[in-house]
């Protein structure tokens, strides 16, 4: 006979024992560890599990388990801005008495929910999921699920500088830039320079946080009465090796004056591709990045970029997961403001002269 969830919708250890027809006792038992049951039991234990999408309460057992822990899941470990990031989530954390624990994807989606999964079976109190991801229709529906399993489970999933393009009613927290607006200024940041040239060294399209950028650029060259042109626009993956290979690109095969770069990386990546092509920057072309990691200070010349608040973008996801109350609609939006950054990068477009050299 099924026997229905506890109080709360979550299944309980006696809904599993009672689908089972074992006793608490045995289920806790092997679910443990701690006992080698016979392979007919152990088996009817993990499907009356699998069946009632039971989640072991890891702040019930006294197992060396983790309790307290907060997850976060970025793409790329090795990013300047992911581990900026990751600061202000261990930083708030620890604030709380939580420990965090960082995991990498590797940009793969399939990746990105199986450590979902094996972090809720761990008994997180929080995953907290750092940047872009190729958002399908089919992705965005299992990552539904998967928040739906992680609060069935009392745990909460946060998107962290990413927005949320699932159902309104999934139990998400999202918090971030405004992406969009940092683009549009610093587009106009160009434009206003004198550069109607201006080109992007986009990120992949199938990533939300670049579409953010795309559109808040060609927003701003409406804005300024230029019309975007598809041939100023290069996709990289916002590496510096992407951004490098993308600009190559473009200042070969364009008239751009102008670059501005969905990433700081990229842009490094595009000062070198000027440097290697026998362009000066910012003399003959400007360049400004987005996110304002430490390395922007010493490139040279230091770049001017879109300042994104990375650290507080990590504590406040981690505020977001751990200080839920009952009154709190299922869920939450918090969006951080940016600005440009002016340093030395940006410079009046070049003209030259009749004899072929830039006019100073």
């Amino acid at each position: 006979m099924a026997q229905g969830r506890g109080s709360a919708g979550r299944a309980t250890i006696r809904d599993v024992a009672s689908r089972a027809g074992v006793s608490v006792a045995t289920v806790s038992r092997i679910l443990s560890g701690a006992y080698t049951a016979p392979p007919a039991t152990h088996d009817r234990v993990m499907q009356a599990v699998q069946d009632l999408d039971y989640v072991v309460n890891a702040n019930a057992r006294s197992l060396n388990t983790a309790s307290g822990l907060i997850a976060m899941v970025v793409n790329d470990i090795t990013s300047p801005f992911f581990m900026n990031v990751a600061s202000g989530v261990e930083e708030q954390a620890v604030a709380d008495g939580r420990v965090c624990l960082v995991c990498s994807t590797q940009g793969v989606p399939e990746r990105e929910l199986s450590v979902i999964e094996l972090m809720r079976q761990r008994g997180a109190e929080a995953i907290i999921l750092v940047g872009g991801m190729a958002e399908t229709e089919e992705h965005l529906a299992q990552l539904t699920a998967a928040a739906e399993g992680l609060e069935r489970a009392g745990s909460r999933l946060v998107l962290c500088a990413r927005p949320w393009k699932g159902g309104a009613k999934a139990p998400v927290d999202v918090v971030e830039c405004d992406m969009e607006s940092g683009a549009f200024a610093a587009t106009s940041h160009l434009l206003s320079a004198g550069h109607t040239r201006v080109a992007h060294l986009a990120g992949p399209h199938e990533f939300s946080v670049a579409g953010q950028r795309l559109e808040g650029y060609e927003r701003a060259l409406r804005a300024h009465g230029v019309k975007p042109d598809p041939a100023l626009v290069a996709e990289s993956d916002m590496t510096r090796e992407s951004g490098y290979e993308a600009a190559c690109r473009l200042l070969t095969d364009t008239d751009a004056t102008a670059i501005f770069c969905a990433s700081d990386m990229s842009a490094a990546g595009a000062i070198a591709a000027a440097r290697d092509l026998g362009r000066s920057v910012p003399d003959e072309l400007s360049v400004v990045g987005f996110d304002d990691i430490p390395l922007a200070e010493d490139l040279y010349p230091r770049l001017t970029t879109v300042h994104v608040p990375q650290q507080e973008l990590g504590r406040s996801a981690t505020r977001l997961a751990l200080h839920r109350r009952p009154m709190d609609p299922p869920s939450r939006r918090v969006v951080l403001g940016s600005h440009v950054v002016v340093r030395q990068s940006v410079a009046p477009p070049a003209r030259l002269n009749t004899l072929g050299k830039v006019d100073s």
